[in-house]
C-alpha cells in the first residue's frame, strides 16, 4: 500500500488523459466521491481530482490523436533530466521531455523498452498527491509485462526499483518497492502478461483504495463503465476488480488486506 511519504521511485502522482473531461468528473465523482478543481490560466485545462479538499489524482482532456484515453503514474526522481537520460541509455523513449510545472516541480513522460508510458515527477512545491493508501486515493500498481526480467533491469536502471519474489497463495508474484526500503514499501507487483487473460498489452494499472469494492462496481456499471475483471480476493492482497471508465480507461479498485503483524 502506498503512502505520502514519497521517497526516490515511490509512486507519486497519477493523471488521465480522456478527450470527455467533463464526463470523467461526474465518472469517477459518482464512483468515489471526488471532486474537479481546475488548475487555472495557462495550465491547459489542466486540472486536480480533490476528496475533502486533498488532491488525489490529476486530468487533462486530450486533443483527438493523441492516443487512447488512459491513467498514467508519475514516479518520483530527484532529476527527471537525468532519468529521461537514463531511460535512453536503456532502451526506452522520452515522450514527453523534461518540462518546469509552475514552480510546483518538473515532470516528463518516458516509455520503458517495451513501450509502456509511464511519468517521472522532480519535486518543487509539490511533493506528489496530498493522500494515498486510503479510501479515494492511489493505493497499489502493478506493471503488466511481457518479460519480468527485462522490466525489473530497466526500471532499476531508470528510478533505483528493487524486486523479490514472494509467495502468496495464488502463487509467486514479483513485488516491487524503491531502493532501500525493504518489504514494507512495496506497492506493486510486476506481472507477466502470459499468466493474465484480462490484459492484452503491456501496462502499468494504477489501483485505488475503496471500502467496498463490490459498490464501486455497481457504480462503475451504472455510470456507464465497464467491468473488464469482476470484485475477486486474492489472500494476502485483497479484494480488487480491474475496470474501465466510460472512454476506455483502465484502472483498478482494491480493498486492501490488513497487514499482517
Amino acid at each position: 500500500m502506498l503512502t505520502t511519504r514519497f521517497v526516490t521511485g515511490s509512486p507519486a502522482w497519477t493523471d488521465v488523459g480522456t478527450p470527455d473531461l467533463d464526463g470523467a468528473v461526474a465518472f469517477y465523482g459518482g464512483v468515489f466521491g471526488w471532486t474537479f478543481r481546475p488548475a487555472g490560466p495557462g495550465a491547459g485545462g489542466y486540472g486536480f481530482f480533490q476528496l475533502d479538499g486533498r488532491t488525489v489524482a490529476g486530468a487533462m482532456e486530450t486533443p483527438p490523436g493523441q492516443g487512447p484515453p488512459s491513467w498514467t503514474v508519475y514516479f518520483e526522481t530527484p532529476d527527471a533530466a537525468a532519468a529521461a537520460e537514463a531511460a535512453r541509455r536503456a532502451r526506452g523513449r522520452v515522450l514527453v521531455p523534461p518540462a518546469e510545472v509552475r514552480g510546483q516541480g518538473t515532470m516528463a513522460v518516458l516509455a520503458d523498452q517495451a513501450g509502456v508510458p509511464f511519468g517521472v515527477w522532480q519535486p518543487g512545491r509539490t511533493a506528489g498527491v496530498d493522500a494515498a493508501g486510503e479510501p479515494g486515493a492511489l493505493s497499489r500498481v502493478e506493471l503488466f509485462t511481457a518479460d519480468i526480467a527485462l522490466a525489473a533491469a530497466f526500471y532499476h536502471t531508470v528510478l533505483g526499483l528493487e524486486t523479490y519474489a514472494a509467495s502468496f497463495p495464488d502463487g509467486t508474484h514479483t513485488c516491487v518497492n524503491p531502493a532501500g526500503t525493504g518489504e514494507d514499501a512495496v506497492f506493486g507487483d510486476l506481472v507477466p502478461l502470459a499468466d493474465d487473460p484480462l490484459e492484452t498489452e503491456a501496462s502499468w494499472l494504477p489501483s485505488f483504495e475503496v471500502p467496498d469494492v463490490d459498490a464501486a462496481v455497481a457504480a462503475v456499471r451504472r455510470l456507464g463503465g465497464t467491468v473488464r475483471g469482476p470484485a475477486a480476493d486474492t489472500p494476502g492482497i485483497g479484494r480488487t476488480a480491474r475496470l474501465a471508465d466510460p472512454c476506455g480507461a483502465r484502472f483498478a479498485v482494491i480493498r486492501s488486506a490488513p497487514r499482517e503483524a
